[in-house]
């Protein structure tokens, strides 16, 4: 097949919190904002990959958009679900079987945390009853550690969430958008050290949907060329210490999912991360972005800290990170999440940011979204 996959359309359901509208009606409302942005109807979609976590089949909106008969596959990946969907998607793609398909993902959590349940990730009971399910405690143990051996201070991770609260003012789809000071931030309630309230994203609600297309196909649509130049999805290797890991092996191996999934991308696209204008980074707390800043290739341990102090992540930064505030402002839709991140780098290839903007009409954009219980998915997008 000659050509790039690219994205032809994209719509998203605002993030937070919809009472009255089911997570599947907010996949139907960006999936009909998709069809529209990219000029067609959904009889024209020849197939569908969606993800959801906890809001039903995403199969069934067949009911809602039209019954055409279409291929439709249920994707479900911990919070790398969107990503496996897309990565799903451009593989039909790619195959030649099909000319432009659909990405969809949604979701519709409970207030307070995650209910993770050990049988889901092949572990006994007693690991539930222990605490042990509890990815905020999981979250802080991992970062406290980190911390202690390159050298990052608590103001950075406050600085990660200040960051993402400034973003978010300026993101229509954001759940949380006003902006909370330093102080505020490091002064909250401790959920787990060395985690603070604002530091941590809340189970939310939303829908995105992105539309697919052959080179070709793209344009016949007469749409901008966005490229999809590569996309990953990686499982965890050998003793790497991801959610739910009973015990860290000392001494052991060095790489995670994200690292192979990384390296892979850039492989795929023929670039590097010097190469990437800005990057949505998974952020489902702020060590995380922290952490990840590092483990897809753009900074080395420990750099982070002088990273965040000389704003190298702010928009107008050398690379802003995630430019619509993350998960840290719009909230984690599990099923949606990793498809928002694209989304957004969309926006901004095609210089539709508004007040959140990445300046100097940036021609390369990178998502990571990772999941329990050690899965990563990366993109890399080109225009």
């Amino acid at each position: 097949m000659s050509g790039d996959v690219c994205i032809v359309g994209v719509g998203i359901h605002p993030f937070g919190r919809t009472d009255g509208l089911s997570g599947l009606e907010q996949g139907v409302f960006a999936v009909r904002e998709a069809l529209a942005d990219a000029g067609i109807d959904w009889p024209q979609i020849q197939f569908a990959y969606g993800s959801s976590d906890a809001a039903g089949n995403p199969d069934t909106m067949v009911e809602r958009l039209g019954l055409t008969g279409v291929q439709f596959i249920n994707v479900r990946n911990g919070c790398a679900a969107g990503g496996s969907a897309l990565f799903s998607a451009q593989m039909a793609i790619k195959s030649g079987e099909f000319d432009i398909g659909l990405a969809v993902g949604f979701d519709k959590h409970p207030r307070g945390a995650f209910n993770a349940l050990p049988s889901e990730y092949n572990l006994p009971e007693w690991y539930g009853d222990a605490g042990y399910m509890i990815t905020t405690q999981f979250f802080a143990a991992k970062i406290m550690r980190y911390m202690h051996e390159h050298g990052i201070s608590q103001t950075s991770l406050a600085r990660v969430a200040n960051k993402a609260f400034r973003n978010a003012v300026h993101a229509p789809h954001a759940w949380r958008r006003e902006p909370v000071d330093m102080e505020t931030i490091l002064e909250a309630p401790l959920v787990s050290d060395p985690y603070t309230k604002y530091m941590f994203c809340s189970p939310a609600e939303g829908g995105v949907a992105l539309i697919l297309a052959s080179e070709k196909k793209a344009r016949e649509l007469g749409k901008p060329l966005v490229r999809l130049k590569a996309a990953t999805m990686r499982t965890r290797p050998p003793k790497s210490f991801e959610v739910f890991a009973p015990s860290i092996d000392i001494g052991g191996g060095k790489a995670t999912a994200t690292q192979i999934a990384s390296a892979d991308a850039f492989r795929m696209a023929g670039i590097g991360p010097e190469d990437i204008a800005l990057a949505q980074l998974q952020d489902t707390e702020c060590g995380a972005e922290i952490m990840h800043m590092a483990e897809n290739g753009f900074c080395k341990d420990g750099e982070q800290e002088a990273w965040l102090a000389e704003g190298r992540t702010e928009i107008r930064g050398p690379l802003p990170v995630n430019t619509d505030g993350g998960c840290l402002a719009c909230g984690e839709p599990i099923g949606a999440s990793g498809l928002r991140q694209v989304y957004e780098n969309v926006v901004q290839l095609r210089g539709d940011g508004g007040g959140r903007q990445v300046p100097g009409n940036p021609k390369t954009a990178y998502s990571h979204v990772y999941g329990a219980p050690g899965v990563s998915a990366v993109t890399i997008l080109e225009r």
